[in-house]
């Protein structure tokens, strides 16, 4: 490919810059606002759940509902997310997604019955599914190559940093102050989205070339030459458009195959290791161990933002294969050991024993999960894809991410009351599945260009 060829002559140096600009740190702050408010939605039922079923009356059924509708909505979302932001631009796909969420948040902090409550939920799902999709694609394309694994991650940081405020301030805050913080990060992005620019492959899919080059400028610096990678990326776009008549026919290629099978599988893996469970039911998990909810919460909200920033500084020095196999059995292990600790637990017997398990096992599942399930698999699925399938393919895999997001929260009250234990060691199984897979299927893409990265897929193919 003539792109790739073009990165080892001398200059190499004028179309890979070596550090980042502060416009892209202002556009990549803008978007992960909305990770952020991605990852108080996925934890907010989690310190509520108590007083939202004693004060409204909620069965666990009921509750199990409301937490899943959010899965739901971001479910329906997710089937448009990519038609939505190809048509009218990632940067307005984000300001759809910020209407959402706040409608949904003000529902729910000023619900006084089930309808309403739900109603809430189910728009938080709506905007957290367009999030979800068009966050780490902006990022993946807007960044330098050197740095996009680590820019494309604090997607993951951001949902980290919710999840963290949410069960931190939940020992603190009644669960309707709690769903009006929770709005503030849309409220910034929705303001925040008027000062960055569209992405640069969006804009060259209109053939807005003047545009394009003023935007490369204003994320690559005004010393950078922008005209060889603006080149290269109407190049590669002009091809796409070519070559797709039908996205759903492309899309069932050959040549994608394999990318479709790495999307949809890292996607079934990432939801049934059990982690979103976590997330939302943190607080009935201690509970049912008979351990005291205010302290794990507030020790998982503790280490899940410094292990994150870990990972940015060392993702794109490591690699996405290592960091997924490194999480995959990290999350096995740690699946194995909450499981052993409910199998162990009796009245009056093992209680020290079965406590560490349980707090050793769900600080080391959130900890390994976050290091590389959590994150890379949406990093990898901007990376993989070529800009032909990129709308259909990205649509077809989040909404198969919200799917089984949806099976397993709304499942897992349920699978709980059946066998604690059991459920864990489940988790535990498709963990260590996990890891075959990435061994056998997934691939490095560390380092290259999002062009390098597709054509060698196709030479696999």
């Amino acid at each position: 490919m003539e792109s790739a060829s073009l990165l080892n002559n001398k200059q190499e140096e004028s179309t890979s810059p070596s550090s980042f600009t502060h416009g892209v740190l202002l556009s990549t702050s803008v978007a992960v606002a909305g990770s952020f408010c991605y990852g108080c939605a996925m934890s907010y039922t989690s310190p509520a759940q108590s007083k939202i079923m004693e004060e409204l009356g909620l069965s666990l059924a009921d509750y199990s509902l409301f937490t899943s509708l959010m899965t739901l909505g971001g479910m329906i979302t997710a089937a448009l997310s990519g038609k939505i932001a190809a048509l009218i631009g990632r940067r307005q796909t984000m300001w759809i997604s910020d209407v959402c969420c706040l409608f949904g948040w003000l529902a729910v902090a000023f619900a006084h019955d089930i309808m309403l409550l739900n109603i809430g939920r189910l728009f938080l799902g709506f905007g957290v599914g367009l999030i979800s999709y068009v966050v780490p694609v902006y990022i993946a394309e807007i960044t330098p190559k050197t740095f996009r694994g680590g820019f494309t991650f604090t997607n993951q940081l951001l949902q980290c940093l919710g999840i963290s405020l949410m069960f931190f301030t939940g020992n603190f805050f009644h669960w309707r102050t709690l769903a009006l913080l929770s709005a503030i990060p849309c409220a910034v992005q929705l303001i925040g989205l008027f000062f960055i620019p569209e992405s640069p492959r969006w804009l060259a899919m209109y053939g807005r070339d003047q545009e394009l080059e003023v935007t490369l400028t204003r994320l690559r610096g005004e010393h950078f030459d922008v005209l060889e990678e603006a080149a290269e990326i109407r190049e590669t776009v002009e091809i796409s458009r070519k070559e797709s008549q039908s996205g759903v026919k492309d899309l069932f290629h050959m040549r994608n195959v394999q990318p479709l099978i790495i999307g949809l599988g890292l996607m079934l893996m990432q939801q049934f290791c059990g982690s979103a469970a976590i997330s939302a039911y943190a607080a009935s998990i201690f509970d049912k161990a008979g351990f005291p909810i205010n302290i794990g919460t507030t020790i998982l909200a503790a280490v899940l933002v410094p292990q994150s920033i870990v990972v940015i500084l060392t993702v794109d020095r490591w690699g996405r294969r290592p960091l997924l196999m490194m999480s995959s059995i990290g999350v096995c292990i740690c699946s194995f050991l909450i499981g052993l600790s409910y199998y162990l637990q009796k009245p009056g017997e093992f209680q020290t024993i079965c406590s560490v398990l349980l707090i050793v096992g769900i600080i080391g599942h959130v900890s390994f999960f976050c290091i590389g399930l959590g994150g890379l698999p949406w990093v990898i699925m901007s990376e993989i894809f070529p800009v032909n399938v990129k709308v259909t393919a990205g649509s077809l895999v989040t909404v198969s991410s919200w799917f089984f997001s949806w099976v397993i929260i709304y499942s897992f009250n349920f699978m709980m009351q059946w066998s604690a234990s059991g459920t864990y060691f489940i988790f535990s199984g498709v963990s260590l599945v996990t890891i075959v897979f990435i061994w056998i299927l997934v691939p490095e893409t560390k380092g290259r260009t999002l062009e390098e990265i597709q054509a060698s897929l196709v030479r696999f193919s």
